[in-house]
């Protein structure tokens, strides 16, 4: 039988945790830390492969654990702010196994491990260095499935934020460097089973950030990057035996710097010299990277090629010249514009033929080299998401894209890639159509192309696509514009433009982007043309655009503000036909707690329904448009109807329907979120208290007593699933049965699939049935924010209309994530 639950895409970024947050291992497989978990990114297909959980902190260090041999890794180590290491083993992929360790009494900010073999010569075992905010770097051993803590290096009250492990030239004795605030590289070998204290390296001026060996030949370099912006790079090597110096010249020399090692009864002097400083960066230098090695007629090869990270937005290759051997910038690549701070991390592809680079914001960046010219690097699609909590995710009314909300201010827009001549199909975001300075909240698609936001603010904003962004999405969809555009597509702006003071995007139009004067002489007459005011550039994509493309060129123009609320917004929702939308934001007085309605044809206000003490927390129109359903902080819901109209009133009319008050109540904590059944007879609640239940029925139910209120009742047992329900929703298609399919969302990040079905029986026992639970790699890590279903049977991006086995679910975390899953409603 079919899986009922499969992942379809997960939306991520990585973790704003300074530098070592990404690892790129010799798989092809990209690790990065999102959140609480650790997520398996390929590159190459464009998808998450897999979601590692296990953390119960910020994960802030990634590393693959590289074979000697250059095979692909199965070992990955990552650090967090649950002050844990986890070792993760992996096989084809999939998780077999993990290891905790614990010790660390604060947030672990660095680690690195490298295999080294046992006395008896046989087994590998592993060897961790991990740098934690407790100022100690803890020096770990695992055999097999054992791990335990060797040695404990005290640092005082300095931070290390840099380690590295290798072993000296030619022998196998293990070498630690550490790198920290104290602007000095300490090294530390290991001698009879403790490491000790042998050299401190000086040069860099301030706090040092990244530190990484590189076996050459029979040397042993180490690159080390520091906030001073440069970059040194010192060479290690074995002397032969001293001999004794007479030569009194004053040729200036480099300083080494010797230290003797014993070694099986032998003992070696090394000395330690300063092979190269390199100045390029102008700000910060977070990240430096060797060009993995590889195997080549069984000889490993070391390419002495480095990258580096920097605050400047840029990231630097940097290579010895091959007749001075002096080195030199050989390419230098960026991002340009918006509102980012610089690149924290950077890393090399396994063959060295793409670089990739972590962006203070959590967005990764790829370039690839063209294989025709070698010096020029071009941009290459990569996952992006969210760098904080997502808050709400909707489909849009076709179910051919979604649009997600979250707490960093953006509001972005995924939809599947259809490439020519491939069946594969992979989700991107192709527009960010708000960059906002409010934490965004809540949103509610009006139209197909249009939609309302609330953020942290007591207005509503609505925006409508301009004409590139429909191109666009028609190029990348591979949906026709004639499907996509109806007749008022034609005086569509553009694209969209933040002014310099602003916060409302601006349109702008076909004729506003020629209108810079063409002569340069004119261009700086006036004060107002030195800065050019539309940063918009209208692209035409046929494939996902970059980050940069996102920051800047992808804005929506907002068509309308909606003033009414005094507090900040928290939930909004439209009903079917697209004429009314409800609002509702903080509160904490009756008066606050009004649900407002506004016309989508005006955006005037249309009524103030007031029942509610506290906060609503969402609100949802029935299928057939005649109710709406609101659930609120105090613990209860109210049901208002949409009241015929008569002739003479264009404007709909609501009034209370049903209620439930502190006699009539079930839910005894605050009911978080509620929805319909699509034949709008039934409605559900779900609640901290753990319960969801399900009320009706509506279709029935007349206004009976005398107060013209209509008797609605639970219409199900109750549903107790463990734990806080922060979301639910329903499938607007039947299980095969005729049950309905229900998505119940928890605190603790799973996704219960349950379905329900109307019993005759009483008392109720059986209707409830549980299908399925997502496993810990298909679920968030934090607290489930929204599910959303897409409204009709098949998955997006695929012409499956026909075939109706699928069903996908959009869900949204306060992890960061958002993720679709399809899920197979025949195997319910």
């Amino acid at each position: 039988m079919a899986a009922p639950l499969r992942v379809c895409h997960v939306a991520c970024c990585a973790n704003r945790a300074g530098g070592g947050a990404v690892s790129w291992g010799r798989g092809g497989l990209l690790a990065f830390g999102t959140c609480r978990s650790v997520a398996l990114y390929e590159p190459e297909k464009r998808r998450v492969v897999a979601t590692l959980n296990g953390h119960t902190g910020r994960v802030n260090c990634v590393q693959w654990i590289h074979n000697q041999d250059g095979s692909a890794e199965t070992e990955l180590i990552s650090g967090g702010s649950d002050k844990q290491l986890i070792v993760w083993e992996t096989h084809n992929k999939q998780l077999v196994k993990c290891i905790h360790l614990e010790g660390h009494t604060e947030a672990v900010c660095a680690v690195d491990a490298v295999y080294q073999r046992d006395a008896s010569k046989t087994e590998l075992n592993l060897l961790i260095a991990s740098a934690a905010s407790d100022s100690t770097v803890r020096i770990w051993s695992k055999r097999g499935s054992e791990a335990n803590c060797l040695q404990t290096l005290e640092f005082g009250n300095g931070f290390v934020m840099g380690v590295c492990l290798s072993f000296l030239p030619g022998s196998d004795v293990p070498i630690l460097a550490c790198g920290g605030d104290d602007c000095k590289i300490t090294l530390y070998i290991q001698q009879n089973g403790q490491f000790q204290k042998t050299l401190i390296l000086c040069g860099h001026e301030d706090w040092i950030r990244g530190i990484e060996w590189a076996v050459c030949g029979g040397d042993l370099f180490l690159a080390s990057c520091a906030q001073d912006c440069l970059i040194r790079i010192w060479k290690v090597q074995a002397k032969s035996t001293p001999s004794v110096e007479v030569k009194e010249d004053d040729s200036i020399r480099l300083k080494e710097n010797t230290f003797t090692v014993k070694n099986k009864n032998t003992e070696t002097t090394y000395a330690v010299i300063l092979e190269s400083v390199l100045a390029g960066h102008e700000n910060w230098v977070f990240a430096v990277h060797w060009q993995p090695s590889f195997l080549k007629d069984g000889i490993i090869q070391q390419p002495m090629r480095l990258l580096s990270a920097s605050m400047d937005k840029t990231m630097i290759l940097w290579a010895p010249d091959e007749e001075s051997g002096v080195w030199l910038e050989q390419v230098r690549v960026g991002e340009v514009g918006g509102n980012t701070l610089g690149f924290f991390d950077c890393q090399f592809s396994p063959d060295g033929s793409m670089i990739l680079a972590h962006a203070f914001h959590g967005a990764l960046h790829l370039w690839r080299q063209t294989p025709a010219n070698k010096k020029e690097w071009t941009p290459e699609v990569v996952i992006s998401g969210h760098f904080n909590s997502v808050q709400d995710v909707k489909w849009d009314p076709e179910g051919e894209f979604i649009i997600t909300v979250g707490s960093d201010q953006t509001t972005r827009l995924f939809a599947p890639w259809k490439r020519k001549r491939q069946t594969e199909i992979t989700w991107h975001e192709i527009a960010r159509p708000q960059v906002h300075g409010y934490d965004m909240h809540c949103l509610a698609m009006t139209g197909r192309f249009q939609f309302v936001s609330g953020a942290d603010e007591k207005v509503l904003r609505v925006f409508t696509a301009p004409k590139n962004f429909v191109e666009n999405f028609s190029n990348i969809s591979g949906i026709s514009m004639e499907k996509l555009c109806s007749s008022e597509a034609v005086d569509l702006p553009e694209g969209a433009t933040v002014p310099a003071l602003g916060l409302s995007n601006k349109a702008v139009f076909q004729g506003d982007m020629a209108a810079q004067p063409a002569d340069e002489e004119e261009k700086f007459n006036s004060v107002s043309n030195q800065y050019n005011q539309i940063y918009f550039q209208p692209l035409i994509l046929t494939e996902p655009p970059t980050e940069d493309h996102l920051l800047q060129n992808t804005l929506w123009p907002e068509v309308q503000k909606l003033y009414g609320h005094g507090y900040e917004i928290f939930c909004v929702a439209c009903n079917n036909s697209k004429t009314i939308v409800a609002s509702a934001c903080k509160a904490s007085k009756k008066e606050h707690a009004a649900i407002i309605l506004w016309s989508t044809t005006s955006w005037k206000q249309l009524q103030s329904l007031s029942f509610h003490n506290l906060t609503v927390t969402q609100m949802a129109f029935s299928p057939d448009d005649k109710f709406l359903l609101a659930v609120s902080r105090d613990r209860n819901w109210s049901l208002w109807k949409n009241q015929d109209k008569k002739p003479l009133q264009s404007e709909p009319v609501f009034s209370l329907f049903a209620y439930t008050d502190k006699n009539t109540a079930v839910h005894t904590r605050i009911i978080w979120s509620c929805d319909w059944t699509p034949d709008s007879k039934y409605f559900i609640t779900g609640s901290r208290d753990k319960k969801v239940i399900i009320w009706g029925d509506c279709g029935s139910a007349g206004a009976t007593e005398s107060n013209g209120l209509g008797a609605i009742e639970p219409c199900s047992s109750i549903l107790d699933v463990g734990d806080s329900v922060t979301a639910v929703s329903i499938s607007h298609v039947l299980a095969p049965d005729e049950s309905y399919i229900i998505a119940v969302g928890l605190e603790c990040g799973k996704i219960n699939l349950c379905t329900w079905k109307q019993s005759e029986q009483r008392p109720v026992l059986t209707d409830w049935i549980k299908c399925v639970e997502t496993d810990n790699s298909q679920s968030h890590t934090l607290a489930v924010k929204r599910l959303c279903w897409r409204n009709r049977v098949g998955r997006a991006g695929h012409n499956d209309q026909d075939n109706s086995e699928w069903l996908q679910l959009a869900s949204c975390g306060a992890d960061h994530c958002v993720k679709i899953l399809n899920v197979n409603r025949c195997a319910l």
